[in-house]
């Protein structure tokens, strides 16, 4: 069992939601969250969160699934951060599971 982990822009919340989806992912959980960066390089557009004046409303989505669908999942954000060049890509990450408290973990 993986936890799949995106971060993303609100702006970005169909379009995760379409790749979970699409990975069959059919259970996951979305957390608003703000985005805050004490440091940045000069150019704000190379920052995934803005200077320590200005944050980022962003989303925290995740979910626990199988490896298959994790793995899935993890395919279509590179590919649609492939195709869909931005400021601000989907960040993906899969963490495992060691143990859960029910049976069919």
């Amino acid at each position: 069992m993986k936890m799949v982990v995106v971060t993303s822009i609100k702006e970005d919340m169909q379009n995760v939601s379409k790749i979970l989806e699409a990975a069959v992912i059919k259970v996951f959980s979305v957390s608003e969250t703000i985005g805050h960066k004490n440091e940045h390089d000069g150019y704000l557009l190379n920052n995934w969160f803005a200077r320590s004046d200005s944050d980022t409303n962003a989303l925290f989505f995740f979910s626990f699934t199988d490896n298959d669908k994790a793995t899935a999942a993890m395919k279509l954000i590179r590919e649609y951060n492939d195709v869909n060049k931005s400021a601000f890509p989907l960040r993906g990450f899969l963490l495992p599971v060691e143990d859960c408290s029910y049976e069919n973990c």
